[in-house]
C-alpha cells in the first residue's frame, strides 16, 4: 500500500490537509517520526514526539499488556491480561520497567513532556495493529489538557479503531485492511528508525 514511510506521510496529510486544524503534529517514537514530520511539513506546524514503550507479557515481550509513556500515562489492555491470567504485582513491576525504559529514551531525544493545555493535538504514527502504544499516547495528549486531539495513521487493524475512537476526538486511517497481519507488510520498505534518524528529525 505504501512504498515507505514518507509515502505513508504525503498520504496521510492528503487525508487530513482539507479538514484539520492543528496547532502542533506529535509523532509515537520512533517509527511514527517520519511520518509525522510530513503531516507537520504539510500543516505548517511543529513537530513533537510522544515516546511510547510496550509492556510485553512474560515470555512473549512481542505480546503488548499496554503501553506507558515517558510521563507515566499507561493504557492497560485488561482483557489480554486476565485472559493470560497475569496478577497484578507482574503487571505493576512491568509497568515500571516499561516507564525506565521510555524515560531513557525521551532523555536521549532530548523530548521531555511539554504542555499541550488548549493545543489541538494531531497524533501520528507510521501503524496499529493492537492499538496499545496508540492508546498511551493519546491518554498523554488527554492529560496534558489538549483542547482537541485526532489520531491520524497510514493503516490500521480494523479491530483496534474502537478504542482509538473512545480517545480522540477523530480517528483517520487511510488504510484498513482486514485481514490485517502486521504493520510491516503493508510498505515496500519498512526498515527500523534509529534513535540518530529520531534525534535528527526531532532538531
Amino acid at each position: 500500500m505504501f512504498s515507505d514511510r514518507t509515502d505513508a506521510g504525503e498520504r496521510v496529510a492528503d487525508a487530513l490537509a482539507d479538514d484539520v486544524a492543528a496547532d502542533i503534529v506529535v509523532g509515537i517514537t520512533r517509527g511514527g517520526i517520519p511520518v509525522a514530520c510530513v503531516v507537520a511539513e504539510r500543516l505548517d506546524c511543529p513537530l513533537g514526539a510522544v515516546v511510547v514503550q510496550k509492556i510485553g507479557a512474560p515470555g512473549r515481550e512481542e505480546l503488548a499488556l499496554g503501553a506507558v509513556t515517558a510521563d507515566g500515562t499507561a493504557w492497560l489492555n485488561d482483557d489480554l491480561i486476565d485472559r493470560l491470567d497475569i496478577d497484578d504485582g507482574a503487571v505493576a513491576k512491568r509497568r515500571e520497567q516499561a516507564v525506565t525504559t521510555a524515560r531513557e529514551k525521551a532523555d536521549r531525544y532530548r523530548e521531555q513532556s511539554r504542555s499541550l493545555a488548549g493545543e489541538r493535538v494531531v497524533v501520528v504514527d507510521d501503524g496499529v495493529a493492537t492499538g496499545a502504544t496508540a492508546n498511551a499516547a493519546l491518554t498523554a495528549a488527554r492529560d496534558r489538557d489538549a483542547s482537541a486531539v485526532v489520531f491520524a495513521v497510514p493503516v490500521a487493524a480494523p479491530s483496534a479503531l474502537p478504542a482509538l475512537r473512545e480517545r480522540a476526538d477523530d480517528v483517520v486511517a487511510v488504510e484498513t485492511p482486514d485481514p490485517f497481519g502486521s504493520v510491516g507488510r503493508h510498505y515496500d520498505q519498512f526498515p527500523q528508525v534509529t534513535d540518530e534518524e529520531v534525534q535528527a528529525t526531532l532538531g
